[in-house]
């Protein structure tokens, strides 16, 4: 499945949820449902993944979090915001890079209209 293809699943997803649950809910609830939503359609999903980072001769395991990974090559960052800001696109855009992935999907599901709140940033795709 190419990243394009894992993108559409998770469009479709995100949309499904936002129109049965709704906008407000915290992070931790729209990545929770969202996984599951992902599953239930048969894609590997990794939740929390730890992503290492390094930084001259330092090896840190753990430089930061991926909320969600999509067949280990969609990260997905889950946002429950009244707006977006830059630094949310810049965030996952680096998060891309550290982990060496080329398609990121930035969901804001504090949007009303989930359409609003889905952002795709490439990287080298």
């Amino acid at each position: 499945m190419t990243e394009n293809e894992i993108a559409t699943q998770v469009v479709d997803a995100a949309y499904k949820i936002h129109t049965k649950l709704g906008p407000g809910l915290f992070e931790s609830v729209y990545e929770t449902v969202l996984a599951y939503e992902l599953e239930s359609r048969g894609l590997q999903v990794a939740r929390q993944q730890a992503i290492p980072v390094v930084y001259e001769s330092v090896h840190l395991q753990e430089g930061f979090r991926a909320d969600i990974i999509v067949e280990n090559k969609v990260i997905i960052e889950i946002k429950s915001l009244d707006t977006l800001h830059p630094v949310h696109k810049k965030q996952l855009t680096t998060y891309l890079t550290l982990a060496n992935k080329r398609l990121g999907l930035l969901i804001n599901f504090g949007e009303v209209l989930i359409k609003d709140g889905i952002k795709r940033i490439a990287n080298k795709l």
